[in-house]
Formats: structure tokens, C-alpha cells, sequence
């Protein structure tokens, strides 16, 4: 029997997709590889996993035994994190995903004519897009729900390690989150890559790989 027995744990996987009609768009190179680990992490000690997952994200080994919801944008993933928090029983949210630092604004042809919504754009020639900064979902949930234990992540293309755990504190600060894991935007690229799990009190903990770092944040949240 785990510790999370009973807890309900919302694990957020893979990236958004901004759609810049409704045939194209932008997104990242998250594949959800680390939501899988952590959701089976979750299971494997009693918690009852509700897996929110980008478009293309991977689904876990054992998803039939999980609540799945499907997210595209940013802001979609937003409001859904908001009504699991509020209307359902949330324990822990860790929020996986690679959310999207720009959304679409405005689209403009090569005249400067502002393009309205349309079913697809015209492919013979490019528009001219504005973006706009995206919001940080990270930093609203304690908003929507403050007694959620909250675990971010923080990836920066950096090898500072100093620099990096700095940048996940200031985050962790920011989100009012209780735990953070920072790790390298050379993590994309493979499986076996160094994660820091930084917790609010406390030093932080080097962990080699995706997978054994998820099951160390949940060794740590058994005991929070």
C-alpha cells in the first residue's frame, strides 16, 4: 500500500498546440515522455491519477486504469487545470507540460489586411503572424485552489547548474509551488539526462534519468 493511497494526483503531459487555423500551428518537442513515468510513478504508490495530456503527447502503459483528459493550447490547458482543482478532489497537481511561451494574436496577409478566422490559409503565400505572450498557468493554480501541493517544472538551454536551480527557486517562488524540477532543454533528447528535484525546504536532489526521477518526486511527496 502507498503513502498516496486515496490521493488524487493531475499530472499535466506533453506540449500545447497553438493553432494557427484549423490545419496548422506551432508547438514543441515534448513527447510526454516524462508524464507517462510520472503517472505510472503515481500509480504504482495508491494515488488515483487523472492524466492531462497535449495533442500528441504518449499515453502511459496503464492509462486505462487512469482518468485521461485531453488539452490543446495553453489557455485550454489552463481552464481545464482550473476546473479539476476547483470542482473536483485534487491532492497534488505536477505540471509536466510544456507549455507554449506564445500564442497567436493577429494574422495578417502580405498586404497588411488583418485575416479573420478561417478554415485554412491561403498556401501560396505566407502570413505575417503577431504572437503574443502566453499565460503561466503554473503561477494561477494556488489562485484557483491554494491547498493543492503544487510541483513545476523549469527547463532553461543552459549546463549552468547554479544558474538553473536559480532560475527554478524564483519560479518556485512565483508559482508559491512546494516543489520544483529543473532540468536541461537537453533532456528533449533523450531519457537519461540530470534533473534537479528542488524542494521548498530543503537541499536539492541530483537524479539521473526521466524515470528514476519521477519516482523519487514521488518518494518525496509521500512525505510532504
Amino acid at each position: 500500500m502507498g503513502t498516496l493511497q486515496g490521493k488524487t494526483v493531475l499530472i499535466t503531459s506533453g506540449g500545447t498546440l497553438e493553432k494557427w487555423d484549423r490545419v496548422r500551428g506551432h508547438t514543441n518537442l515534448s513527447k510526454g515522455t516524462m508524464g507517462c513515468y510520472l503517472a505510472e510513478a503515481a500509480l504504482a504508490v495508491g494515488a488515483n491519477v487523472v492524466y492531462m495530456h497535449g495533442y500528441f503527447a504518449q499515453l502511459p502503459v496503464n492509462h486505462e486504469q487512469m482518468k485521461l483528459i485531453k488539452f490543446e493550447g495553453i489557455e485550454d490547458l489552463g481552464e481545464k487545470v482550473r476546473h479539476a482543482v476547483q470542482q473536483e478532489h485534487v491532492d497534488i497537481v505536477i505540471m509536466a507540460a510544456a507549455g507554449s511561451d506564445w500564442v497567436i494574436d493577429k494574422v495578417y496577409d502580405q498586404s497588411g489586411n488583418l485575416m479573420e478566422e478561417a478554415g485554412k490559409m491561403p498556401s501560396d503565400e505566407p502570413p505575417i503572424i503577431h504572437f503574443k505572450k502566453a499565460p503561466k498557468v503554473l503561477g494561477q493554480i494556488k489562485g484557483w485552489q491554494p491547498n493543492v501541493t503544487l510541483v513545476g517544472f523549469k527547463l532553461e538551454a543552459t549546463d549552468d547548474e547554479e544558474f538553473l536551480l536559480a532560475r527554478a527557486r524564483l519560479r518556485m517562488e512565483t508559482a508559491h509551488a512546494q516543489m520544483m524540477v529543473a532540468n536541461s532543454s537537453q533532456s528533449l533528447y533523450g531519457g537519461d539526462e540530470p534533473h534537479w528535484i528542488v524542494p521548498a525546504d530543503g537541499q536539492p536532489m541530483k537524479v539521473m534519468g526521466k524515470q528514476k526521477t519521477a519516482e523519487a518526486l514521488m518518494r518525496y511527496l509521500q512525505h510532504l
